[in-house]
């Protein structure tokens, strides 16, 4: 973690020129502005550009509630609010005691207003600072159960915080307390700063504060790990399979095998949350498999993996083909490796993928990479958890491809049918989720809040459709999202995303082919396209074209609806 005069240099460093990535308004009730720098520099360091915009110390209410403050002129992507635990103190001891069990309602209350007041005047995604533990002792340990002290009602407070962000898809919540728990309250509040400069966090940790605002923003605009790529040998458990043998290497209660256990455990929940898990590892593959078929104490099995690779090829090489089948960004994967040579290797042939510096202690890998916080996510499905098994199964669909001469009897085996569908309740999470963390396959990059898909969905000025696909493999899931708005005797398609997982299987035509035909059958004319293009999204700035519209200027495409003649699919229209 870079220090403040660092991030400061960084903030100094963006090109006056630049385009910003997002917009992002900092509200305060304690002093901001070496926090505002700090998240722009750390920012810049993940290679986004933030334009940021400061209110005025301690004037949160007034640029919520006037309707003409910076707020709402600058319109920001993103609203940071930050309320300090020690203004907080402040308003509990100005209440009257008899009053004191109710003050976390009553604040919550008064949040929560603040919340759909800004939502209710503009779309902006809203992160909210909650409060670190700043216990004033005045009941001891007794204060830990008694209502009406100051401690009971913060811990209430910030658990009702997580309860009102859970059920509003707009809000995010940073999460101090987290910090202080990790690092101490000695290290995160300086008295000094605080009383001489209303720093309501050392001027150590606002980089660490400022991480935890820019990670959200990255995942809220699809910045986002997808895949985690082991090393087995000392990473996924101690010693060498190779020479040590089965009864030896450490896991379980062996040795130091706790630690590679509680590992195993934490990159399990990862895979139950939907990163995937692949192997890279310098063995013969079935003594590297081995383990994960007779060990007792394994936490991890095969089946935990998408992709399995054990030979004695580079291991860059064998990244690569991981990517290859798993058809996912450099960007969005995780390399994992005891061995400081094999990292080395991988960052200087693989610059995109991220590559941390485990801690040459095994036992410190959990902590260390909690700490990193690589996989923060903007939003969870139910869907996620069938991610692994899904990507099994194309793998498998490689394999088969490679034993067909033409591609058009392999899409012919493999029996595809599909289905597009108006947007429901049931699968909003997943549209909303789609539009957060898709890049590449994305003509126009619009980010929409579970929130957002639900309004599209109840309105009339927009058709919408959601599209799935099963072959004789599986049930892909949901794996296409379109929104075309009305204009006039036209459909505009405002978003047009899809996985890249099922590209070139003609699910392109088959989605073109429903959107000309639901033209016509809502009695439109034309059908209008737009790409707008991003660092990811080239593979798709000639799609329209390709699939049959004429282009009318750089970036515009429209096709007749009259005129459109099908495009070949090898997808059947499920009933």
């Amino acid at each position: 973690m870079q220090n403040i005069n660092q991030l400061k240099k960084l903030a100094k460093a963006i090109p006056a020129d630049s385009k910003p990535d997002a917009t992002l308004a900092v509200l305060g009730d304690s002093a901001t502005q070496l926090l505002a720098t700090a998240i722009r520099g750390y920012a810049y360091s993940r290679n986004m550009h933030i334009d940021v915009y400061e209110a005025e110390y301690d004037q949160i209410l007034p640029e919520i509630v006037n309707p003409d403050s910076g707020l709402y002129q600058r319109k920001p992507d993103y609203t940071f609010i930050y309320m300090s635990a020690e203004k907080l103190h402040q308003a509990f001891c100005q209440t009257a005691p008899a009053e004191r069990e109710s003050f976390a309602e009553r604040m919550i209350a008064q949040i929560c207003e603040r919340w759909e007041t800004i939502l209710s005047r503009m779309q902006t995604r809203i992160i909210q600072l909650n409060f670190v533990e700043n216990d004033d002792r005045v009941f001891g340990s007794l204060g830990a159960k008694l209502p009406a002290s100051y401690i009971f009602q913060l811990r209430k407070l910030n658990f009702m915080l997580m309860e009102r962000a859970a059920a509003n898809a707009s809000v995010s919540i940073a999460d101090l307390s987290r910090i202080q728990n990790e690092y101490g309250r000695e290290k995160l509040y300086a008295a000094p700063y605080w009383y001489s400069a209303r720093l309501a966090v050392s001027i150590d940790m606002i980089p660490a504060a400022a991480k935890a605002v820019v990670d959200i923003m990255e995942a809220l605009s699809g910045r986002i790990k997808k895949c985690v790529i082991c090393d087995l040998d000392n990473t996924l458990w101690g010693g060498v399979i190779g020479d040590d043998g089965l009864d030896k290497i450490q896991i379980g209660e062996l040795g130091s095998g706790r630690a590679f256990s509680d590992f195993q455990t934490w990159l399990k929940e990862l895979k139950n949350r939907g990163i995937l898990l692949a192997v890279c590892s310098k063995n013969d593959e079935a003594t590297a498999k081995e383990p994960f078929l007779k060990h007792p104490d394994m936490v991890l099995r095969l089946d935990d993996f998408a992709v399995f690779i054990a030979n004695w090829e580079d291991k860059a090489s064998n990244i690569r083909r991981i990517q290859s089948i798993l058809n996912i960004g450099m960007d969005s994967m995780v390399f994992l490796d005891d061995n400081p040579f094999e990292r080395n290797l991988v960052r200087q042939m693989i610059p995109e993928i991220c590559v941390p510096e485990l801690p040459e202690d095994p036992s410190c890998y959990l902590g260390f990479l909690q700490a990193e916080n690589l996989f923060e996510t903007a939003s969870f499905a139910a869907a996620d958890t069938e991610r692994t098994a899904q990507y099994q199964a194309e793998a498998r669909r490689v394999q088969l491809r490679q034993s067909f001469s033409s591609i058009d009897d392999y899409l012919k085996s493999l029996a595809m049918t599909g289905a597009a569908r108006p947007f429901d309740a049931f699968s909003t999470p997943r549209i909303a989720q789609l539009t957060q963390r898709s890049n590449q396959f994305n003509l126009r990059t619009v980010r929409y809040s579970e929130a957002d898909i639900a309004a599209i969905a109840a309105s009339d000025k927009y058709v919408t459709m959601y599209v799935t696909l099963r072959d004789t493999f599986g049930d892909h899931g949901l794996i296409s999202v379109v929104i075309m708005e009305k204009q006039g005797d036209a459909l505009f398609v405002d978003t047009w995303l899809m996985s890249c997982r099922v590209l070139k299987r003609t699910v392109e035509e088959f989605i073109v082919n429903k959107m000309l035909s639901t033209a016509k059958k809502l009695g439109f004319s034309r059908v209008l396209g737009e790409y707008l293009p991003t660092q990811k999204n080239a593979m798709v700035k000639d799609i329209y074209e390709t699939m049959g519209f004429a282009r009318t200027d750089a970036t515009h495409f429209e096709a007749d609806v009259a005129s459109f003649v099908p495009r070949k699919t090898f997808i059947a229209e499920e009933a």
